[in-house]
């Protein structure tokens, strides 16, 4: 580096030098002046060779923390060039170097938002390189596909959809059917991008569930069609026994008793489902509000009991109650006591003819219920019990196990639909569980009131 300066000195100097020796050569000046213009040129040179190497230093170093962005070390660096032109070219690095580091912050923080807001996003989304690989998934997809997103891109369906988009550059929808992790119904979309991403996507896959939708649609479906054959059924009754009435049965006493009768009945099926229609629909109104009265559910089920007493006569059936006093939960007394009607009504109608119908309450606080200050009312039969393939479904609007028997006891259907709403609103759970040929128990936890939920 020394000598590379010495002989950038020289050459600078070499002009100068050379027309002093010319002149000296000449006798226009002494040999001494001559000289000492000599040495005073090279020196200046050197100078100068000096001052530049400095400035291209730190031009160099100056443009390489530009290149890194790094504004901080940019001005802790050495003094700024002595070079007229150099110093410009230093101001314009550094204005180029903290826009640089300016416009990298905001993309830097814009990056971060776009990944948060996708991260975030309820919708499970894919991001698939060029491989239809998976590149990225938001917190929604690993949640819901986990382990099994792989398997998830390999549907058939789901397959064709991305090959089209590929193909075509445009956006496909497909409708699918996920049998993993647990079966689903899957709206899915994808959007082609041409040029690829700045992590190298070449497109986003959404993922969006459908299956409560598809659900409530089925079920608002088998609800008209149940509740309409629910009341064609007796009406078709009614008319039958009003045309007899008015024709063969016109002057027959006794056949009009008899049909009168069963008219009656028919009615009073009519209005029982018509009151648990209303009463289910009172209820999915205020199911969003959890009541926050304090019940005696010790003092409730006694009058509940009190009240089945002709009910377990007529089928020579015992009743036992366990309620210790003091025994309180959060709850409306009033749909508190429709839940325990509706369970020992099924108990009575469903229990075995001069069998034993029990009514439970005791405090709870740990497995199989939640770990917090509670109470468990059970009522329990000794019937035929409900075979296990029907126990999950239960709980669906005039879903019966036995339709015939059902409705000879005089069952609406909607009993343990009414039962499952009413321990929502209550913040409550349910608990279903039944032996073939021995019986079948119906316990709901409640909370306490020092176990209040935000």
């Amino acid at each position: 580096m020394t000598t590379g300066r010495v002989l950038c000195a020289l050459a600078l100097a070499a002009a100068p030098v050379l027309c002093v020796v010319v002149l000296a050569v000449a006798g226009w000046i002494g040999l001494g002046p001559a000289l000492a213009v000599a040495a005073a040129s090279i020196a200046g040179g050197a100078v100068a060779v000096k001052l530049w190497a400095r400035d291209l230093q730190w031009l160099e170093t100056a443009l390489r923390h530009a290149a890194a962005g790094d504004t901080a070390a940019l001005a802790r660096d050495a003094a700024a060039p002595m070079l007229p032109g150099a110093g410009r070219i230093a101001v314009g690095i550094e204005r180029l170097a903290r826009t640089l580091a300016a416009r990298g912050e905001e993309l830097t923080a814009l990056s971060r938002a776009s990944e948060a807001i996708v991260e975030r996003l309820p919708d499970p989304l894919i991001v698939l390189g060029p491989q239809r690989e998976v590149r990225r998934a938001n917190a929604a997809a690993r949640e819901a596909f986990g382990t099994e997103m792989a398997a998830v891109l390999r549907h058939p369906v789901l397959r064709e959809a991305i090959e089209r988009a590929w193909r075509g550059g445009e956006t496909q929808v497909a409708e699918i059917r996920l049998p993993v992790p647990n079966e689903r119904e899957v709206a899915a979309t994808v959007l082609p991008f041409d040029p690829p991403l700045a992590d190298g996507g070449r497109a986003i896959l959404v993922l969006s569930d459908r299956s409560r939708e598809r659900t409530l649609e089925r079920m608002r479906a088998d609800f008209v069609a149940n509740a309409s054959h629910e009341l064609r059924t007796p009406l078709t009754s009614l008319m039958g026994f009003v045309e007899t009435l008015r024709g063969p049965a016109m002057d027959d006493r006794q056949a009009q008793e008899r049909f009168l009768g069963i008219m009656a009945e028919q009615a009073q099926r009519m209005a029982n489902l018509i009151d648990d229609l209303l009463s289910l629909s009172r209820i999915e109104m205020n199911e969003r509000q959890a009541p926050s009265e304090v019940v005696d559910l010790a003092a409730l089920a006694e009058r509940v009991a009190a009240g089945f007493e002709p009910r377990l006569a007529e089928r020579a059936m015992r009743l036992e109650l366990t309620a210790p006093g003091g025994t309180k939960v959060l709850g409306d007394a009033d749909q508190l006591a429709q839940v325990l009607q509706n369970l020992v009504d099924n108990a009575v109608k469903y229990g075995r003819e001069g069998g034993l119908v029990r009514i439970s309450v005791q405090p709870v606080d740990g497995p199989p219920w939640p770990a917090r200050p509670g109470a468990v009312m059970a009522v329990t039969d000794d019937g035929p019990g409900i075979p296990r393939v029907h126990l999950a479904r239960l709980t669906e609007r005039f879903y019966r196990v036995d339709k015939g028997r059902s409705r000879a006891a005089g069952g609406t259907g909607l009993g343990l639909a009414i039962v499952k709403h009413i321990v929502n609103r209550h913040r409550g759970q349910l608990l279903i569980d039944s032996e073939e040929g021995k019986g079948s128990t119906f316990s709901v936890w409640l909370p306490a009131p020092e176990a209040k939920a935000p």
